[in-house]
């Protein structure tokens, strides 16, 4: 199954260093290809102070060295 689209949402706000409010994003889920069509993948629901107003944005997805938690030289998980 190949991810088709990655689904984000906007969770909260922050001020960079430059004193400009920011979006934070989150990926909920995923568009996924299977052989009977595409499927959307939810992974979680965002908790969001008032809600989550039920948008989401639908990216292509990062290339694979951009994807999971960062490793070393090693392919180890960095901590």
């Amino acid at each position: 199954m190949a991810i088709v689209k990655e689904i984000s949402c906007v969770v909260s706000t922050y001020t960079n260093a430059q004193g400009a409010t920011k979006n934070r994003y989150q990926r909920i889920g995923s568009i996924i290809q299977t052989q009977r069509g595409e499927m959307l993948k939810l992974d979680v629901i965002p908790l969001r102070e008032g809600g989550w107003d039920g948008w989401a944005y639908l990216n292509d997805p990062k290339p694979k060295e951009y994807q999971g938690l960062p490793k070393d030289d090693d392919g180890d998980i960095a901590f």
